[in-house]
């Protein structure tokens, strides 16, 4: 009997500040029409405070995951944690997790593939399930995008915001789950998005803070047009693979980094709007959280048995999709009071 990877809970969380298009006015040179017309944004969420990393989010996403799906935290397998701005180099924003949440027999680590990783984190949690090695596995995609954007760049700063999602994978016998993929990456596309220093190759000094290059770079005309055509590319790909028409989809779930680059997605698949998960207008991109969120989001209007393809583009560049079914109906309102 074949086992697949089925997700069989949801869980997020944003930050409480809110920073609107009209409040980016008074800080660099822009407008709200502009902001809405070339992105789809309207506002996102900003982690305040000192000392609060990217964890913080992912810890509480997963405490209501766990609350949500009756789960023990030490029945938790593995977490794998999907993030582009950790906490601190070492140890893994993951451990971190892990620890505050009290999941004492789980191992865990962290995957970094920009907006991408969070797939790839999926599809990797996946294989735990699928080899019968784990029977649950926590994937989080978390990011707090305001510790690496300059607030003086308006090309980036209106486009990212913070927020942490997670999903629990459980063994599935009944064909749900996650069922095909198609990941990618090329390396080729460093120039055009990426931040200048920080790692090995330019380590922080006086002088790499002085020149600003600690925040992400971005060549977005370059990133969008990768972006159009890979993500949709890959997601037609996978429907094809499978015999999936338009009418078999009941979702599409698209990374949340740009409206437009969303839309040409959607009609690369034939998909309608009503069928496209989107909430890009209320946090912007959260890197590794803006699918998690979407889930979380949608999750009372998805039905067991849904056919739901899910798509990334991110930094490196990395892209792919993935296609899963549904594995369960949303609870009734009275069992979530």
């Amino acid at each position: 009997m074949k086992v697949t990877a089925a997700i069989t809970g949801v869980g997020s969380y944003v930050p409480d500040y809110v920073l609107t298009n009209k409040e980016l006015e008074t800080m660099v040179d822009t407008t709200d029409e502009w902001i809405l017309s070339r992105t789809g944004i309207q506002e996102r969420r900003i982690l305040k405070g000192e000392n609060q990393g990217t964890s913080v989010m992912g810890v509480r996403a997963v405490q209501q995951l766990l609350e949500k799906t009756g789960t023990r935290a030490d029945e938790i397998d593995l977490i794998i944690c999907a993030t582009t701005t950790p906490d601190l180099v070492f140890p893994a924003t993951a451990n971190i997790i892990s620890a505050a949440v009290g999941a004492t027999k789980a191992f865990s680590f962290d995957m970094q593939a920009a907006c991408s990783g969070f797939m790839f984190a999926l599809a990797t949690g996946a294989q735990f399930i699928q080899t019968g090695a784990y029977k649950k596995v926590v994937i989080v995609g978390a990011d707090k995008m305001s510790s690496i954007i300059d607030y003086t760049d308006r090309s980036t700063c209106i486009i990212f915001g913070d927020g942490a999602g997670a999903v629990l994978l459980e063994p599935n016998t009944e064909g749900f789950g996650l069922l095909d993929q198609q990941l990618c990456s090329d390396g080729n596309g460093e120039a055009f998005l990426h931040q200048k220093a920080g790692g090995s190759r330019r380590p922080p000094s006086v002088e790499t803070v002085a020149n600003r290059e600690h925040y992400v770079y971005q060549e977005g005309a370059t990133v969008f047009k990768f972006a159009v055509k890979n993500m949709a590319d890959v997601a037609a790909q996978v429907m094809e693979r499978n015999h999936l028409t338009n009418n078999d989809v009941a979702w599409l779930v698209p990374h949340q980094a740009n409206r437009r680059i969303i839309d040409a997605t959607a009609n690369r698949m034939g998909v309608g709007p009503e069928k496209v998960m989107l909430n890009i207008h209320r946090y912007g991109n959260t890197t590794n959280g803006t699918i998690p969120l979407c889930l979380a989001d949608y999750e009372s209007q998805l039905r067991k048995g849904d056919n739901v393809i899910i798509a990334a583009f991110g930094g490196g560049f990395t892209w792919g999709s993935l296609y899963l079914k549904w594995a369960y109906d949303p609870k009734p309102v009275s069992e979530l009071v």
